[in-house]
């Protein structure tokens, strides 16, 4: 079908976008946009493979797994601690420096 490549060229130009995102280590994507993201790739592939159209669901299955994993490695981490060292450096530029006369 004509339709199965229309779907798959549709999801590689969608991991073509997302590979510098994933490359990127500065990257920060909300976890509100990747993984309802995620969620839709993957059902999407399900759906297409249930229907026989075997190219669309890879790539949209890949698409998914692409989603995943920039929540799981390019999305802020709000249970991510600061060592001490960081916190002290981080405090000190906020606090005047006072000497002794």
């Amino acid at each position: 079908m004509w339709q199965d490549i229309v779907f798959l060229c549709g999801s590689v130009f969608s991991l073509v976008v997302l590979v510098p995102t994933l490359r990127d280590s500065m990257a920060n994507v909300p976890l509100g946009t990747s993984l309802p993201s995620a969620v839709i790739g993957i059902v999407y592939g399900t759906a297409f493979l249930t229907l026989g159209m075997s190219l669309s669901a890879t790539g949209s299955l890949l698409t998914g797994i692409m989603w995943s994993l920039i929540a799981a490695l390019r999305s802020p981490n709000p249970l991510e601690t600061e060592s001490d060292d960081e916190h002290e450096t981080t405090f000190s530029k906020y606090v005047p420096t006072q000497y002794a006369d």
